[in-house]
């Protein structure tokens, strides 16, 4: 794709959801085939789609809207968000609209979630879009009662291994998610909120520290080493920064980061969001550190020349194993520096740095009392 092409913005499976419950009331209501249906996102765009796999029974209508997340890279996009869609008349003439989940979309079985454990994974902005999408088929036809709604996803199951949702909790089928309605491409907005929610949950399930992890790289070393799971910490990708603001936001007591020296040894420059097209500076910090050690020029040139930080740091070996010793040492200080000055003095951080063929390289001097606070739960 060309980098300078305008990536095309998509519409959320809440936004699906809701117009294809719109779609069915429509149609049950007044007998008509709706072939389109348009929708208002929250955030304001029209969201207007063709109706599929029309099914119109006696006293009730199925149809679906095809999930389109536009060029972002959404596992959901292709799936059938399908709305089956009941209504009985009464005569109080109050309107009360019921929304469920059916085969393919997940339920809640942890706390810290939108919903609460039992519910459907259905967030509560769809939930306000389809209740506002029905009132207003409703009030349109004169109609008072109880409308209830059954949100499926074919394929839903499968696809949600591919997403968060096992980590979260969320069992049996992907979340019907959305605030604004639209999927931005690439969003970090999107990792950010992921981000959050796991937080939000750790702290919900009772942990006091929060253990942060850039990634999965290394969680065979982490569970030989100190018999801790990864799985348990929450993912932080390449924001190292916003992580520790969120943290800090949400009064953990402290915060381990345990990383690859891949990604933390540009923490050590500074650098709190880790992606290349942020900054890199990996091996020139890598030799920061090995300057400040005392290393050799030939090291530091052969450092200098590497691409990967594994290769480098068997360069540093080479010359001697008490330098790369310390100059990881003197890596954990600088990497210290800066998650401290990010999180403040009210924000306890320690971290853990390591790398696949030499293991632990540097510990901060309170990260094995602080991880076994974590092991202990």
């Amino acid at each position: 794709m060309d980098s300078k092409k305008e990536l095309r913005k998509g519409f959320t499976t809440g936004s699906c959801g809701a117009a294809a419950a719109k779609a069915a009331l429509y149609m049950l209501l007044t007998g008509s085939v709706k072939d389109e249906i348009e929708i208002i996102t929250p955030g304001g765009a029209v969201f207007r789609t063709e109706v599929k796999d029309i099914f119109r029974g006696e006293n009730r209508v199925r149809c679906a809207v095809v999930k389109d997340g536009g060029d972002d890279p959404d596992v959901t996009t292709g799936l059938h968000v399908t709305a089956e869609v009941r209504a009985e008349e009464r005569t109080d003439g109050d309107l009360e609209i019921q929304i469920e989940g059916g085969p393919g979309v997940g339920r809640v079985t942890l706390p810290g979630l939108d919903q609460p454990v039992g519910n459907a994974a259905i967030n509560r902005v769809p939930r306000q879009m389809i209740e506002k999408e029905l009132s207003e088929v409703a009030e349109l036809l004169d109609f008072r009662g109880r409308i209830r709604v059954i949100l499926s996803v074919p394929g839903g199951e499968a696809a949600a291994e591919r997403t968060f949702n096992p980590r979260l909790g969320i069992e049996g089928g992907i979340s019907i998610l959305g605030t604004t309605g639209i999927v931005e491409p690439m969003s970090t907005r999107a990792i950010l909120d992921t981000i959050r929610v796991e937080l939000n949950q750790r702290k919900a399930l009772g942990d006091r520290i929060a253990a942060v992890s850039p990634g999965n790289y290394g969680l065979n070393f982490m569970k030989e080493t100190y018999g801790y799971d990864l799985n348990r910490s929450v993912k932080c990708s390449n924001y190292v920064g916003d992580t520790v603001d969120m943290v800090r936001e949400m009064d953990f007591r402290g915060m381990l980061l345990t990383g690859h020296i891949g990604k933390l040894i540009k923490v050590s420059g500074g650098i709190m969001n880790t992606h290349s097209k942020e900054g890199d500076a990996r091996m020139e910090l890598l030799a920061a550190g090995v300057i400040r050690a005392g290393g050799s020029m030939d090291t530091l040139r052969g450092i200098l020349n590497c691409r990967v930080t594994e290769e480098a740091l068997s360069i540093i070996q080479a010359e001697s194993p008490a330098l790369l010793r310390t100059s990881m040492e003197s890596v954990m200080d600088r990497i210290l520096y800066y998650l401290r000055k990010r999180g403040g003095e009210e924000l306890p951080v320690e971290c853990i740095l390591y790398s696949n063929e030499f293991g632990l390289l540097a510990a901060s001097p309170g990260a094995m009392d602080m991880l076994e606070k974590l092991r202990k739960g």
